[in-house]
């Protein structure tokens, strides 16, 4: 597989991952079909374990869908340049801090928008709860399982 097609692949990917910051938006597929081509076309035992895994841990994902609160944007108070760089901020984290640092650069991020924008240390936690009962914990479970996915293929393509 060449670079270019490498890059769009990881192109396609990035823009799964932000499909899952919008609502009505199927992130999660588009970065598994980035797997699949990618997978396609490489033809290599880490690419099919790469599609394996994908495949596994975004059905676990739908599969806990309906077990998590409704996306309800609206109704956390919270404007949506908040929601969105709170997805950034997890894109981000998850990269910087391996794993652990999607949820760290979620909240953290969602913190700092909000506090800057309410103005006070209180006002920004109740707003990071409200932001979290309202819609953070459907999109957390979907973008750490799809910045899951990325990280595995990112890794087999560095070092695999």
């Amino acid at each position: 597989m060449g670079v270019w097609q490498l890059v769009a692949v990881g192109l396609v990917m990035a823009l799964g991952l932000v499909g899952v910051l919008v609502q009505g938006v199927p992130g999660q597929a588009i970065v598994w079909a980035a797997v699949l081509w990618w997978a396609l076309t490489a033809r290599t035992p880490g690419a099919w374990d790469v599609l394996m895994g994908a495949t596994a841990l975004l059905l676990v994902s739908q599969a806990l869908k309906p077990l998590l609160p409704p996306r309800r944007p609206h109704e956390s108070g919270a404007p949506r340049r908040t929601l969105m760089l709170g997805g950034i901020g997890a894109i981000v984290g998850f990269f910087v801090v391996p794993v652990l640092g999607g949820i760290v650069g979620y909240v953290g991020t969602v913190y700092g928008a909000e506090r800057l924008r309410l103005g006070s240390h209180g006002a920004g936690w109740a707003s990071v709860r409200s932001v979290m009962r309202a819609t953070g914990w459907s999109v957390l479970v979907e973008l750490f399982a799809c910045l899951l996915v990325a990280g595995a293929w990112l890794g087999v393509v560095l070092w695999g």
